[in-house]
């Protein structure tokens, strides 16, 4: 387990990433739809790189992100609604796997979503906790918080993206509703249940391992500002 704790394990993580996202842009059945999913993809790879040596992350953290990474260069490869698991069951194990759990719908992109909340909420808290100082309760909630707004703005772009292209069929593949018209707020449920799973298991073993957790937790709901805010605030700066 050494390499796990190695100081270029980021590293490693991080090309075999990239090698695997060039691979992906191999034979893609969409190749608009590849585009549209991976420009984000390419950003958020420039910020982790941009960021390591300004501010690196536990290698617990990294790991996360890379297997999310992974979820989505497959999702990105085939498109959301195309990615043929239920193909690869058949074929492997012999198993239905949509059949066993009565899914009518190709399911991959709810996975996806779940897995958002469920790998990116501890990232999240490590920034929290590491840049705004954020403990107890509110080193808790707040990156549950983000898994939320994060949800919702990838919504708001997927709708925003489809209105421009226009019924082009690029827009009905990149959202990957499948005719389900309460498809946006699934995905945003998923998202926050994972990242609510992520919480509690957080909690638990801070519970455990850490003697001041629960004190901490006291202390970040306690009033920190006894005085109101807003026009006091602004009284008190004008005298």
């Amino acid at each position: 387990m050494n390499w796990f704790f190695g100081k270029r394990y980021p590293l490693y993580l991080f090309v075999t990433a990239i090698i695997i996202l060039g691979l992906s842009a191999i034979n893609v059945p969409h190749p608009d739809d590849f585009k549209l999913e991976h420009y984000p993809t390419i950003v958020f790879l420039v910020l982790l790189a941009i960021s390591y040596k300004i501010f690196r992350l536990s290698n617990i953290s990294y790991t996360l992100i890379f297997i999310f990474l992974l979820l989505h260069i497959l999702g990105a490869h085939y498109t959301y609604s195309e990615v043929p698991y239920n193909q690869w069951f058949l074929r492997w194990f012999d198993f239905n796997l949509d059949g066993f759990f009565g899914f009518q719908r190709n399911m991959y992109d709810r996975l996806v979503h779940f897995s958002f909340g469920l790998l990116m909420y501890y990232p999240v808290r490590e920034l929290f906790a590491r840049i705004a100082n954020a403990r107890g309760f509110w080193g808790l909630y707040l990156p549950l918080d983000v898994m939320m707004a994060f949800s919702m703005i990838y919504e708001l772009a997927e709708w925003l993206i489809a209105i421009s292209y226009g019924g082009t069929g690029v827009d009905m593949t990149y959202i990957g509703s499948q005719g389900d018209v309460w498809d946006a707020q699934k995905d945003m449920f998923l998202a926050t249940f994972g990242g609510f799973l992520t919480m509690v298991v957080v909690m638990v073993i801070n519970s455990v391992l850490n003697k001041d957790f629960w004190k901490e937790f006291k202390d970040s709901l306690r009033i920190k500002e006894k005085k109101p805010l807003g026009e006091v605030k602004i009284q008190s700066w004008l005298k």
